[in-house]
């Protein structure tokens, strides 16, 4: 399980590599790193090409500017996550098995990385300014709602969901479950004086957190 820190690059970036593929995925994934850590405000370009083993003046070729490359780091979190997502044919499932398969993906995603949690918080804070200039972010989740409108119409006819769900409050809702408990986990281990992130904890609130959307949906 995370300790919900943001977490260094696995390996050591290639110094000044000769393939572009290679040094922008190596100034990515130290941006993560930084801006999980400090945000847009508090990130350092340095920092970035330090850890990266690229130089600035490649950063800013490959992304423009500092901005450029965090709305890239933020549509690239996005991107891990659908494409994670849609690893398993939600859509040849039955309805009730598809709707907890994404309630817990949502879950354990949300628990894993901790990373993502931090930039839609900073992100947040500058009220989606930069994610609004994105061209991919809609189109990212449009498929998504269709894989859960599908569920839905499944679950009517089936006789296990009821009627009149609308795809986007639903999704909203199990979004909502997953990083609501682990942007304030901290400080709801101390209110609660429990420890949220231990596997137990997590376990319980994942299946509380499944029982609550099945439940909704129940005719």
């Amino acid at each position: 399980m995370p300790n919900q820190k943001p977490r260094k690059p696995d390996k050591k970036p290639e110094k000044r590599s000769r393939q572009p593929d290679v040094t922008r995925r190596n100034i990515l994934d130290a941006a993560l790193y930084e801006f999980a850590a400090k945000g847009l405000a508090g990130a350092r370009v340095d920092e970035i090409a330090a850890r990266s083993g690229a130089n600035k003046r490649m950063i800013y070729e490959y992304f423009g500017n500092k901005e450029g490359l965090w709305l890239t780091v933020l549509e690239r979190a996005y991107e891990k996550m659908r494409e994670e997502e849609h690893a398993i044919d939600v859509a040849r499932m039955p309805p009730r098995e598809g709707m907890r398969y994404l309630m817990e993906f949502n879950f354990k995603f949300c628990s894993r990385n901790p990373e993502f949690i931090a930039l839609l918080n900073a992100e947040n804070l500058h009220k989606a300014g930069y994610l609004r200039h994105s061209k991919k972010i809609q189109q990212l989740y449009t498929p998504l709602l269709v894989v859960i409108q599908d569920l839905l119409e499944r679950g009517v006819k089936e006789g296990v969901f009821r009627k009149g769900v609308d795809p986007v409050e639903l999704y909203t809702t199990i979004a909502a479950l997953g990083f609501f408990y682990f942007s304030n986990v901290h400080t709801l281990s101390t209110i609660y004086g429990r420890n949220l992130l231990s596997p137990k904890q997590q376990k319980a609130r994942m299946e509380h957190s499944v029982e609550v959307i099945l439940g909704y949906l129940r005719p």
